[in-house]
């Protein structure tokens, strides 16, 4: 690795990941001050909700700064396989073209995503645990196995020449995880011996006062419900927890009971796991057609939609069946999983609509079906030790949870400081500091088109589903008369308002008026029209029902 000069500096810069939790996407960079050679460390994407972004598919990270810099990024360096770590890779990588490097099971969902984005996944580069080491540019990158809800989980050993960085990705403190790799708390201690710099820090539980607890910890409590459960049984948690699935599953077979997948999501993933020898002695399952002809008391379904996806497997059998398969009164729904803040509306509709058709919904309130897979108050504490760092920054968490990190840290004797998405952290010295502000935030898959967060399209639409829409037409004739009285469109709009009489007929009505005592100057000018047409359907609108909706005026002259 090149010694370090005297002007060059060591830049940590968050673009999605810190100040929220999801679309996990940070930069490294070392060199002279806007020249420096650059690393990316996962592409992460979040979920919309129909409050904040009506009718788009994934929320992504701005990486505009980034694809302006292309030119310098030596490798993008994924930690483990949640969408909120490598779901943008299929969308992003033709922007920025950079080498891909992961463990395994992740670089093998990795040339997934890349084929359904279109590119080669020949870009994919599968890298060894630690000590093997990527070079890249001034960076050397280990991957160095942890426990976490998904297989083959990393950290990052990131050695520059300004010192060694340790980049925690998602972690829990598990020495029995039922499926991937224990803790291993000597490693660590090795790979801290000489001294670390600055660690980046999961602070998703921050606020959990109580040490976490392991996957193997819960098969007995399963066990025992899907063995006194007299109907069928549904289960849900993340499909990506293949360790929870297969507890899960083993538990539904030691109560004597089939097992179907159901949710392509759950189903590739079990595939991918088995395929790739991270999975073993998982039960054999029947196919849905089989299953409808299973008794009750002798079926276990396992299903996605965890977090009240409408989509998702859970959510079709709430509203009545999937694939032929309903649930019935005396059936149990568990929901083996933590329900992520925001999404807890769609989870309680779901179990409301299982409560209505006399389904016993259990949920994890009391802990004893779910353990997180992030690290716990006393665990971060665990790793704060191991690690001894010189710098805390704190990452994956809410503004709140980046600030209690770092008080933490500062209990502990250790530097902090609150990086949020956009700041720049010159880490070149004993102490961190802001080197610049850069302007970041969210874009938007939209159907098959990315769009940027300030283009207005999910604002109009937003605005649409608050007030409705009224869309206004007319014709002007050539001698620059209106040919007849507009007629409107209303839609999202109660058909009647006070006066009792129809929305469309007084818009009409009173577009028609204004039309006749118009002056030929405002007849010829198309853009004075269209203002005076919105501004009295708006009004109408507004007496009548008490909205003033969008407005659309199209004006269509004959030659």
């Amino acid at each position: 690795m090149s010694p370090k000069k005297k002007t060059d500096r060591l830049i940590y810069l968050p673009l999605g990941g810190a100040g929220e939790i999801g679309m996990n996407a940070y930069v490294y960079g070392y060199g002279a001050p806007g020249s420096e050679r650059l690393i990316v460390v996962d592409l992460g994407v979040t979920f919309p909700d129909m409050d904040s972004s009506p009718g788009v598919d994934l929320i992504l990270p701005d990486i505009a700064w980034l694809e302006a810099r292309r030119d310098r990024i030596e490798g993008i360096f994924i930690t483990h396989a949640h969408e909120d770590h490598i779901g943008a890779i299929g969308h992003f990588w033709g922007r920025l073209g950079a080498p891909v490097y992961a463990r395994m099971f992740t670089a093998h969902i990795a040339r997934r995503k890349m084929t359904e984005g279109g590119f080669a996944d020949e870009a994919v580069h599968t890298v060894a645990p630690w000590p093997e080491v990527v070079k890249a540019g001034p960076f050397g990158v280990g991957f160095v196995p942890l426990s976490h809800s998904i297989p083959e989980s990393a950290g990052l050993v990131i050695d520059t020449p300004a010192g060694r960085l340790v980049h925690s990705g998602d972690f829990k403190i598990d020495h029995t995880p039922v499926v991937g790799e224990p803790f291993d708390e000597k490693l660590w201690e090795s790979i801290a011996k000489d001294g670390v710099k600055v660690l980046m820090c999961d602070s998703t539980n921050v606020f959990s006062p109580n040490p976490g607890r392991s996957e193997a910890d819960l098969p007995e409590a399963i066990t025992a419900l899907m063995k006194q459960s007299s109907g069928m049984v549904v289960a849900t948690t993340f499909a990506s927890n293949i360790a929870r699935v297969k507890t899960l599953a083993l538990a539904g077979r030691a109560a004597g009971r089939s097992v179907c997948l159901l949710g392509r999501a759950m189903r590739r993933m079990i595939e991918d796991a088995l395929e790739t020898g991270i999975l073993s002695d998982f039960p054999t399952v029947v196919t849905p057609e089989d299953a409808r002809d299973i008794n009750r008391e002798n079926l276990l379904l396992l299903v996605t939609g965890s977090q009240g996806e409408r989509r998702a497997a859970s959510a079709q059998l709430a509203n009545g069946s999937y694939l032929g398969l309903k649930l019935a009164e005396g059936d149990t729904f568990l929901f083996s999983s933590k329900t992520i803040p925001g999404n807890e509306r769609g989870v309680i509709r779901i179990m409301n609509q299982f409560s209505e058709m006399g389904v016993d919904v259990i949920d994890d309130m009391g802990g004893k079906y779910h353990v997180s897979g992030h690290a716990n108050r006393p665990d971060l504490v665990r790793l704060h030790q191991l690690i001894q760092p010189k710098i805390l920054i704190p990452m994956h968490g809410e503004h709140r949870h980046l600030r209690e990190h770092v008080k933490l840290a500062k209990e502990q004797g250790f530097e902090g400081i609150v990086a949020v998405n956009g700041m720049m952290i010159d880490l070149t010295d004993a102490r961190p500091r802001v080197a610049e502000y850069i302007e970041t935030g969210r874009t938007y898959l939209d159907g098959s088109v990315q769009i940027g967060a300030l283009d207005g399209i999910v604002r109009d639409r937003i605005r649409m589903a608050l007030n409705g829409h009224v869309v206004v037409t007319m014709i002007i004739d050539e001698h620059d008369e209106p040919l007849g009285d507009p007629w409107c469109e209303i839609m999202g709009l109660p058909e009647t308002g006070r006066s009792k009489a129809a929305l469309v007929d007084i818009l009409e009505a009173d577009l028609g008026q204004f039309l006749m005592r118009a002056d030929d100057k405002t007849l010829r000018d198309d853009d004075r029209l269209e203002k005076e047409l919105k501004k009295i359907t708006r009004q109408v609108c507004q007496n009548e029902i008490g909205k003033k909706p969008e407005v659309t005026v199209v004006v269509s002259r004959l030659s």
